[in-house]
């Protein structure tokens, strides 16, 4: 089920100056979702899938030259994220259910494969889509995001990676880490993000729309679920390389992830490219967005 058409609120079109945003809500795996979208709706499709602890803003700089590329964009906030839905226990946010959300999404947009970006958790959420229903996925790209059977073969071989880990050990508390997170007006949350990043990169404008998002009933809460059911439900992955061709983008700079990481990820891949980007964070779509979507244009095209 689906509304269109509305349109977004003036100060975060504003953002996206030369393409018209639309925001629709729409009903996925029995979950509303808030979807903002732009392009030609008969044009091939792009879903792009955010992480922690962001929501579709944290594409914009993305969206805008895909859309004057000929693609039609689609980035929902992803279930428990900002406007969309936060349905109640930790069960509710199990890799499986975050995958079936994203392949019904794709048939809102009457269509029966698009190419499917994440970074981050989004993705983590991509990966599952293109192993358990690679139907649907034309081209996977992932940026800074692991594999999951790779992602844990480190947890378990490399202490490094333990280490950078251990924000995800203290998400498995209850109800501490909301609080923490939202003392003094999430300073916690975007001090993580100033100091994971090239300086500059998060302007106070931008943090205070973040701090908006963060601040949204339960919002908190199912952000972490997304991490908590991590741990309570291990995700499963098919052992056969993922299908669909695949494109992994990677800041060398992750304060959170090992570079090793990314080779790991991309040897999972029957048909990879791998970019390592050097001198560049976590963050690569907001520090490197030319380049991201060079890449991106440059795979899909392929």
């Amino acid at each position: 089920m689906e509304s269109r058409g509305s349109a977004l609120d003036e100060a975060l079109e504003s953002t996206v100056p030369s393409v018209e945003l639309r925001s629709s809500r729409r009903t996925v795996n029995g979950v509303d979702l808030y979807v903002v979208a732009a392009g030609d709706e008969s044009a091939p499709l792009v879903v792009l899938l955010h992480g922690f602890p962001e929501f579709w803003y944290g594409w914009r700089r993305v969206i805008e030259p895909l859309v004057e590329a000929g693609y039609r964009v689609v980035v929902p906030d992803q279930r428990g994220y900002n406007r969309s839905e936060k349905p109640d226990g930790v069960g509710s946010y199990r890799l499986a259910e975050l995958t079936r959300d994203v392949v019904e999404l794709i048939g809102t947009e009457d269509r029966e494969r698009a190419a499917v970006v994440g970074h981050d958790w989004g993705g983590m959420v991509a990966w599952s889509v293109a192993a358990h229903h690679p139907e649907v996925v034309d081209r996977l790209t992932i940026v800074n995001a692991p594999h999951p059977t790779a992602y844990r073969r480190q947890l378990l071989s490399n202490p490094a990676q333990l280490r950078r880990s251990w924000y995800a050990l203290w998400f498995q508390l209850p109800w501490l880490p909301e609080r923490v997170a939202r003392y003094d007006d999430y300073r916690v949350l975007e001090r993580t993000l100033r100091e994971t990043a090239a300086p500059g990169t998060f302007r106070e404008d931008e943090l205070a729309r973040y701090r908006r998002a963060w601040d949204r009933k339960g919002a908190l809460t199912a952000m972490l679920n997304w991490y908590r059911a991590a741990a309570r439900y291990p995700p499963r992955m098919p052992t056969d390389p993922i299908e669909p061709p695949t494109l992994v983008v990677w800041g060398e700079d992750d304060t959170a992830l090992v570079p090793s990481l990314a080779v790991d990820s991309a040897m999972l891949c029957a048909q990879r490219r791998l970019e390592l980007l050097p001198e560049t964070s976590h963050w690569v779509p907001h520090e490197a967005p030319t380049r991201l979507t060079d890449e991106i244009l440059t795979h899909l095209a392929d």
